[in-house]
């Protein structure tokens, strides 16, 4: 007997939201817009959206392939508190993407980066347009597990 995947391994849902204190929209819209016309089902909260928020959207949405979480005010790693925790905790159980202007000042150096890894970020994007890439290899890597133990049926 032949196996198929269920519907949540066909699912192409992404929560999408824009950093706590942030209330730039645009950008937000636009990436919601961008990723529903290739196929992905689009959790948009919106701007101003708490650590709080993104977790209780990944329990109401278990099997989303990633949180995408944009920032253009630079206050992303304050904003951020906590995602390390709900990530530890199991609330956050998908990889967490972020991109936009991810510090405050003329003057960018790595630390940042670095700082917004150690506080639970997974990837970290410079443009919008190199999003539906990652989230193809992350859902190639999801389910390659899932092809193989079709396989051994």
């Amino acid at each position: 007997m032949r196996t198929t995947p269920d519907q949540h391994t066909l699912s192409r849902t992404v929560i999408l939201g824009v950093a706590a204190s942030d209330s730039h929209a645009v950008a937000n819209h636009l990436i919601s817009y961008s990723l529903r016309g290739l196929g992905f089902d689009v959790v948009n909260l919106g701007t101003c959206t708490s650590v709080e928020e993104f977790a209780q959207a990944c329990e109401e949405h278990p099997h989303a392939e990633a949180v995408v979480i944009g920032s253009l005010n630079g206050h992303v790693h304050e904003d951020l508190r906590g995602l390390d925790r709900a990530k530890q905790s199991g609330r956050i159980t998908c990889p967490v993407v972020v991109g936009g202007n991810l510090s405050v000042g003329s003057h960018k150096d790595s630390s940042s980066h670095d700082r917004l890894y150690a506080a639970g970020v997974d990837h970290i994007l410079s443009e919008p347009a190199e999003l539906p890439a990652l989230l193809d290899a992350l859902r190639a890597s999801r389910l390659r597990p899932v092809a193989a133990g079709l396989a051994a049926s």
